[in-house]
């Protein structure tokens, strides 16, 4: 016998919304990988079919002009995923593959500007001869003529572009020649800017310094040796400021080290699971990127744990070995996942916490 759901007073649609409601309100289970935010899964489309290139840089100028590093196929890591040109995950897996003359093919793409959709915009390929890896790409944010800086690791080199790419402004350090002194790295990291123009370097692989240099790449002053004590390093691979303090971090020895600006050392915050990046943001807080764990994580200026989320792997959400993080002024977060060959982009969740989001990158007052 058909039910009249009517003599109940509940009408059949009334009854259907009843029905489905507590399943959509009371989710069951589940570890919330990507915390405040919801991952765009498939974003990054390189255009580029067999994509196997690690990303290791990213710099969001802003939602539709993403900066992204990689490094060229000699690089590529065994057994990871191979994107499709439109951003799918291949079946098969990446393999190594050495070619001494790859750079001469004219297809190598180090940097790349991509839009709001994750698709390539831009290929600054005109510079191939001169970076060997964009490990860290940064837009000087004191700067109205928004120049692009490049620390191009293997090269040993600071590298300084004018905003649309044509022109390269100045270069800091020899080409190919390693060093440890007022004029040469080995195996630069990143760096930091200052509203004067100055700026420090995570220098970085392999010299464990700090190098600080005034806005025209002159030589001011370096900290740092080799070690596990105060102010030594093993692998300096970040470097970030506020107003009073320098935040270094100290990647192998699982910490970050705080100094003032003349490098005076004081303190250290330890168990940070191999930092790549780490920054301050506008409120007041230390953000961090820990590869060890795949972990994402937020501490306030006494170094006190906020917010944490992340977890290894190569799904979408998650990531295996981030090697550079951005905000943009929209708070889409972005995650260069370098052994996953790809840029993550992540939107904040409806009503997520501001103070679990990842802050915008703190910038002085001039």
């Amino acid at each position: 016998m058909k039910k009249n759901y009517s003599s109940y007073g509940i009408s059949l649609a009334a009854l259907c919304i009843a029905v489905a409601a507590p399943a959509a309100a009371q989710e069951k289970g589940g570890l919330d990988l990507t915390g405040p935010y919801d991952v765009v899964a498939g974003w990054f489309k390189p255009g580029i079919e067999g994509w196997n290139q690690r990303v290791v840089s990213v710099n969001a100028e802003d939602p539709n002009r993403v900066f992204i590093g990689a490094v060229d196929r000699n690089d590529t890591r065994e057994g990871h995923p191979l994107l499709s040109a439109d951003g799918k995950v291949m079946k098969e897996k990446t393999r190594v593959v050495r070619d001494n003359n790859f750079f001469d093919k004219g297809d190598v793409n180090n940097i790349m500007v991509l839009n709001a959709n994750g698709e390539v915009i831009e290929n600054w390929s005109q510079w191939n001869s001169e970076i060997s890896i964009a490990h860290h790409i940064i837009i000087d944010p004191y700067d109205p003529a928004r120049a692009v800086w490049v620390v191009d690791r293997f090269n040993h080199r600071i590298l300084k572009f004018s905003n649309d790419g044509k022109q390269l402004l100045l270069k800091i350090g020899e080409k190919g020649v390693p060093g440890n002194d007022e004029s040469h790295f080995h195996d630069p990291a990143s760096l930091a800017f200052l509203p004067d123009g100055s700026f420090y370097v995570a220098d970085g692989y392999t010299n464990s310094r700090v190098v600080k240099f005034d806005r025209n790449g002159k030589y001011l002053m370096s900290w740092g040796s080799k070690g596990s004590g105060p102010g030594q390093f093993s692998l300096v691979h970040s470097v970030a400021v506020d107003a009073d303090r320098v935040y270094v971090a100290d990647r192998n020895n699982d910490r970050i080290q705080i100094f003032d600006h003349n490098g005076k050392f004081l303190d250290q915050w330890l168990g940070t699971a191999r930092v790549t990046r780490v920054i301050t943001t506008d409120d007041k807080r230390v953000c961090v990127s820990a590869t060890k764990y795949g972990r994402y994580a937020c501490y306030d200026l006494n170094g006190k744990l906020v917010s944490q989320w992340g977890t290894l792997g190569d799904e979408p959400g998650v990531s295996d070995n981030a090697h550079q993080i951005d905000v943009d002024n929209e708070g889409n977060f972005y995650v260069a996942d370098a052994n996953n060959n790809r840029v993550q982009k992540f939107v904040p969740k409806k009503n997520a916490s501001k103070a679990q989001l990842i802050g915008r990158e703190f910038v002085l007052k001039k």
